[in-house]
């Protein structure tokens, strides 16, 4: 009930957004109440004038909008509606009101009623959101039964042409631009009025009149036991069959359910290409024209009886059913990689802020690095200047010293000299006892000298020494403290290669990820190239079943299906017996 209500509602849509004059969602309340009288007519649901006026009373101000429409709709029409109505006569209905407002001027190829049977394929194959559109896709599937239907073959390259011109602003288009496109004539190139009416007619008849197959065969009676050419259409649980194939003279039913089956009969009486129905409590014999006419209506009403037993719908939906459900399924994938590609391209985008702010960090380090060199070299320079300075103090005062030595060593020989003849003047003067203690008092004095002199000397030794102790010291602590400075550049330079090696990590997971994302890109193009694959197979194994007229050796007439099933002579002939037989009854 819920897929009727769905298809209800869109033929709906149609006539209130053309009762919308100015396009502002809402309707005027007078019009919706014409609008529901005649939906409960066509729709045979009682129609409850109380509850109409009620919903729609006079005290309520302004028009009424779809969304306020809706639950009136829902309640008092929908949810009361029985399969037991006219759906041709319902669309029509609402197709009758919203045609003048929308189709302005005729198309080329398609007449008034072309272009109602295409309004009502396209709310069979539109999307259920609204505003309706038909996809590309659906586009593709109705143009090429259109194209096989007209006995045309179909061009790929020219609708992939179309769809790369599609306007990308747009999901599909709406009926009238399809009604516009088949018009033109874009696909039909070469094809007259009338091919193209026939060929919706019998695309109209597939989808929206559940029509299987049609076609005329013989068919023996219950009563009389006598053969009558008849006009079969197989549907999915009945075959009606007419006088002719207008449809207008009825003759009767096939009942079909899970508990029928078909059947290959020899041939007998004169009578070739038979086969049996067999139903609860009839069993209808058939003679088709030809063995392969024979074997399609076989293999047609064995599939009907197959698909009754699984409950399947009619071929047709079901793959429509199937393509949505693939659009869907496309649909959440497609969203799936772009949802993973915004991950990717958010986690490529970290990353590329991560090495942004390692390279920044890393230039910080260099430069800070590149600076406490130079504050190195500088210090190393200021100390070597100040350590040649020292050197250049240190050997003037070396110099000045062994100056002193020298000086002191030329006293000393002096007085040594002084000694000697201090020694010869005692030993001259020995005698004398003034003069020896004269003598030896100078002596006292030389020796005294000679004390201070070596204490002095001891003296100045010492002091010297303390100066090299200093200069030695002084150099140490140079060593050490060039040492300690390159200690320090050899850490900075361990930490520049270990940050060197952190960005090239970096570098290489960022490859990673974008190779990720071209595994990704790739699995996108199979999936889209494995969906075109199988909307391909699934367009060619939906084909309309086409009718095969029958040949023969004798010349013959052709006619608006094509060359007939029989001569001049045997038409003649068949026309003389009907009328007999006419005449007869």
């Amino acid at each position: 009930m819920g897929g009727l209500k769905d298809e209800l509602l869109k033929a709906i849509w149609h006539a209130f957004t053309a009762l919308d004059l100015d396009h502002s969602g809402k309707v005027s309340k007078s019009q919706l109440k014409v609008l529901s009288h005649n939906l409960c007519t066509v729709l045979k649901v009682p129609h409850d004038p109380v509850a109409l006026e009620e919903h729609f009373r006079d005290d309520d101000e302004g028009p009424v909008s779809n969304q306020g429409y809706m639950p009136y709709l829902n309640k008092f029409i929908l949810e009361k509606v029985q399969d037991n109505f006219d759906k041709i006569e319902f669309n029509r209905m609402c197709w009758t009101l919203c045609v003048k407002k929308n189709l302005t001027k005729s198309p080329l190829l398609l007449m008034e009623e072309d272009s109602f049977k295409v309004w009502v394929i396209f709310n069979f194959l539109s999307e259920d959101k609204y505003p309706l559109i038909i996809v590309p896709e659906e586009i593709e599937y109705l143009l090429k039964k259109l194209t096989e239907a007209m006995g045309g073959g179909w061009q790929q390259e020219q609708f992939e042409h179309y769809k790369i011109n599609f306007d990308d602003s747009k999901d599909g288009l709406s009926v009238w631009e399809l009604i516009e496109l088949i018009g033109s004539g874009q696909f039909s190139k070469g094809m007259d009025r009338q091919t193209v009416s026939m060929a919706i007619n019998e695309v109209f008849n597939e989808l929206i009149l559940d029509v299987l197959k049609q076609g005329y065969m013989m068919k023996k009676g219950h009563r009389r036991k006598n053969w009558t050419e008849r006009w079969f259409v197989l549907k999915p649980n009945i075959i009606s069959y007419y006088v002719s194939e207008d449809l207008k003279d009825k003759k009767g039913d096939i009942i079909l359910d899970e508990n029928c089956y078909v059947e290959s009969l020899p041939d007998k009486d004169g009578k070739k290409c038979l086969f049996l129905i067999k139903c609860f409590d009839k069993t209808f014999e058939i003679s088709a024209s030809d063995k392969k006419k024979k074997q399609e209506w076989i293999q047609a009403i064995h599939s009907t009886i197959h698909l009754l037993k699984l409950g399947s719908p009619p071929p047709h939906k079901e793959a429509r059913q199937r393509r949505k459900e693939l659009r869907k399924k496309l649909l959440a994938e497609q969203e799936e990689l772009e949802r993973q590609m915004k991950e990717l391209q958010a986690a490529n985008e970290n990353k590329q802020q991560e090495l942004e702010t390692v390279r920044k960090k890393l230039e910080e380090a260099a430069s800070r690095a590149a600076e406490e060199e130079k504050k190195r070299l500088q210090t190393q320079v200021e100390l070597q200047a100040r350590f040649s300075t020292e050197l250049e103090r240190e050997k003037l005062i070396r110099q000045q010293m062994e100056e002193q030595v020298a000086q002191k060593s030329s006293e000393l020989e002096q007085y040594l000299q002084r000694v000697r003849e201090l020694e010869d003047m005692y030993l001259k003067l020995q005698e004398a006892l003034e003069d020896e203690r004269q003598a030896r008092q100078d002596e006292e004095t030389v020796r005294k000298l000679q004390a201070r002199l070596l204490e002095e000397e001891s003296s100045k030794r010492a002091e010297l020494e303390k100066w090299h102790l200093e200069q030695q010291q002084a150099i140490q602590m140079t060593e050490a403290e060039k040492q300690e400075l390159e200690n320090q550049r050899v850490m900075k330079e361990q930490a520049l290669q270990e940050a060197m090696q952190q960005l090239e990590q970096l570098e290489l997971e960022r490859k990673q990820a974008l190779e990720q994302y071209e595994g990704v890109k790739k699995k996108l193009e199979m999936a889209t190239n494995k969906t075109k694959s199988w909307k391909d197979k699934v367009a060619q194994h939906e084909g309309l079943i086409r009718l095969i007229e029958p040949g023969s050796k004798n010349p013959h007439l052709i006619t608006n299906w094509g060359p007939a099933a029989f001569t001049q002579a045997e038409l003649e002939e068949r026309e003389k017996n009907w009328k007999e037989k006419k005449t007869t009854e």
